[in-house]
């Protein structure tokens, strides 16, 4: 048998790019029927990666028969949640996991999951997400493009900062803090008399090192992810907002796919989004415990210091009520109250 001589080995390798660059975007390179491509903001350390690595890409490219391929792009490859997002209503991108917040300048009534102090805990918010609040708010998407194969968590948000404790508003009181950029935590912020300051997320770590802004706000695993400890002295746990995120898709991609496969999408997202709240809920300690020992310092609010920000923060309720419908308000307020 003759050996394969330097240029046709080269002349090989071109013809195989060449026709690897002329599959069509649906088609797999090694011969997938249909490619998902899922972009995230997070690295590949966090719950949502790790999940998505260990239960959403295995079941589908296992039980599709090599038909569908699941494609990962954590680190904010393809840009931030907003930018994601965009892609995902293009159809550029099949799906991503942005925070709702996102959502809110798509479909205003999903400012509803970032009304200040709306869940009391996380029980109440997953009945809520998965019963009727989330089923109503999921039934506005597919009008922009959108399908949600559910909802799962970041957890709460809390407040870091450089200037010290956050017992009380007015200790907020002047604070450059960065926020997304959402009309109900600039509200919220505002009444509590700090400086609401909206910038993407890969810009917040140098602007925290170079005192651009004081602080900022997140829930454990993302403080972790993003290494806030860093450049960060004080870690508030004020749970002001439940920080939801959701298995965003494209319409067009899921009304396209044949129905084994859709539902294989389905049971595979309603696995993925069970493993993460579950993985999320128990790492916090320790992420918690480990920031600690980088050397931030974490302060718990009382109740009785918590009412003093609730309190604060209730005219957020009245301000968007025509914006979100009081239908939408109620059916948050009814899962607190049946909990």
């Amino acid at each position: 048998m003759r050996s394969i001589s330097g240029s046709s080995k080269c002349l090989f390798a071109v013809v195989l790019l060449a026709a690897f660059l002329c599959l069509p975007l649906s088609q797999g390179a090694w011969g997938a029927e249909y490619v998902i491509k899922v972009g995230t903001i997070v690295s590949e350390s966090h719950p949502d990666f790790v999940s998505l690595t260990n239960v959403f890409k295995p079941k589908i490219e296992k039980e599709s028969g090599g038909r569908v391929e699941v494609q990962l792009y954590p680190n904010g490859q393809l840009g931030g949640d907003r930018e994601m997002t965009e892609s995902v209503q293009m159809g550029t991108l099949t799906m991503a996991l942005p925070a709702t917040s996102i959502l809110a300048g798509f479909e205003k009534k999903f400012q509803v999951l970032d009304l200040p102090f709306l869940f009391k805990d996380k029980a109440t918010g997953y009945k809520a997400l998965d019963g009727e609040l989330g089923k109503t708010l999921d039934d506005l998407l597919p009008q922009h493009g959108f399908v949600n194969l559910g909802y799962c968590e970041n957890g709460f948000r809390h407040v870091t900062n450089n200037r010290g404790p956050i017992t009380k508003p007015e200790d907020l009181k002047g604070m450059k803090l960065r926020i997304m950029e959402n009309p109900m935590h600039i509200a919220a912020f505002k009444l509590l008399g700090a400086n609401p300051t909206p910038m993407s997320y890969g810009e917040v770590y140098t602007a925290l090192q170079q005192g651009t802004v004081d602080g900022q706000e997140n829930p454990i695993a993302i403080v972790a992810d993003g290494k806030f400890y860093e450049v960060q002295k004080y870690y508030s746990l004020t749970g002001h907002v439940f920080s939801v995120i959701m298995l965003l898709a494209n319409k067009d991609f899921m009304d396209k796919l044949p129905e084994d496969l859709k539902k294989l999408v389905a049971e595979a997202a309603t696995e993925f989004l069970l493993a993460d709240r579950k993985l999320i809920d128990s790492e916090e300690a320790s992420l918690l415990k480990t920031m600690e020992e980088q050397g931030l310092q974490v302060n718990t609010l009382t109740p009785e210091q918590k009412q003093v920000f609730i309190d604060a923060t209730l005219p957020v309720y009245e301000q968007f009520k025509d914006v979100l419908g009081e239908d939408i308000i109620e059916l948050a307020k009814k899962a607190n109250a049946e909990s």
